[in-house]
């Protein structure tokens, strides 16, 4: 494998990042969801107010993986982290990189004091449900996931 780096996301990655943002949705059978313009992503990350953070992998230069979190608050648990996404691009799976932004994201949190990490899987996504498993990650079978458009 290349050698790479794990590191914190750059207000100048921001167009490499929404390019694997668009990949995993066509992954996810989504290849139209993604609407945010690259502006308003840049500007939620980096502008005077960030509502989200990210660790990138970068190989040569180019970014190939991505761990993008956000903080919650649980009114039972406090602050937690929560993954939003965490992408590694094809033709670099199963090489350990999602492994070390998992880490890497894991150990923020803990550096933080949150109570935890949550994030969503896809049902029929058995190799991430298979990696978090490593994890001892708890499965929650009885929320439903409710959303609305603006």
């Amino acid at each position: 494998m290349n050698q790479y780096t794990i590191r914190t996301a750059k207000k100048e990655d921001c167009e490499q990042l929404l390019g694997l943002i668009k990949e995993l949705a066509i992954y996810e059978k989504e290849p139209d969801a993604v609407t945010v313009s690259l502006e308003h992503f840049r500007e939620s990350g980096f502008g005077e107010k960030p509502v989200w953070g990210a660790f990138v992998a970068e190989v040569e230069g180019k970014i190939v993986g991505m761990s993008l979190y956000y903080i919650r608050y649980s009114t039972w648990k406090g602050q937690r982290l929560y993954l939003e996404d965490l992408i590694v691009t094809e033709s670099f799976r199963g090489q350990g990189l999602g492994k070390e932004l998992f880490e890497k994201t894991i150990e923020f949190g803990k550096e933080k004091g949150y109570s935890g990490m949550m994030w969503q899987v896809l049902d029929w996504n058995e190799p991430a449900i298979n990696f978090y498993k490593k994890y001892q990650a708890k499965f929650d079978n009885e929320w439903v996931n409710c959303s609305i458009e603006f």
